[in-house]
């Protein structure tokens, strides 16, 4: 079956947080004083961390390393059962399911960032791909691609 076009945006930007999410997330593990990505620890102030240790890890497991797990799940479609146990469409290919998490877990991450840290041209641009995925998993072609199927009420 041929992708349709709304699937290679959805990768490319998968990708792109896979990239930005490695980066970011390896800095912080490396450095949690924030030092390396010259952020102070005072941005910390009101949240629950003393410093970039545990945002680092979150930055880089689940904003780094799933997205780029998720473009070979995207263009693989392999159907290992163990890790489609949190797809809640059990009709879709889990790697879509996935995929649509993690637009949601990218805008909440941003939507943290905002309240706990400060707000920066970043955050715009991530909250922006985060959006973007949740639209292109949408799109009725992706869904079609991965296995929904419409009622026939």
């Amino acid at each position: 079956m041929k992708r349709p076009l709304s699937v290679y945006p959805l990768i490319m930007l998968l990708v792109l947080q896979s990239l930005g999410g490695l980066f970011g997330g390896i800095s912080l593990v490396l450095s949690p004083s924030g030092a390396m990505l010259r952020m102070p620890v005072s941005m910390l102030e009101g949240s629950p961390f003393e410093n970039y240790l545990i945002p680092g890890l979150i930055l880089l497991l689940l904003l780094g390393v799933l997205p780029g797990f998720l473009v070979y799940a995207l263009i693989a479609k392999p159907s290992w059962k163990s890790i489609a146990i949190f797809n809640v469409y059990k009709g879709i290919h889990w790697a879509w399911t996935y995929s649509l998490y993690l637009g949601i877990m990218l805008i909440i991450w941003i939507l943290v960032e905002i309240v706990w840290i400060d707000y920066d041209f970043l955050q715009t641009v991530y909250g922006l791909i985060g959006m973007a995925i949740l639209v292109l998993c949408l799109l009725p072609a992706t869904m079609i691609h991965y296995g929904w199927r419409r009622s026939e009420d």
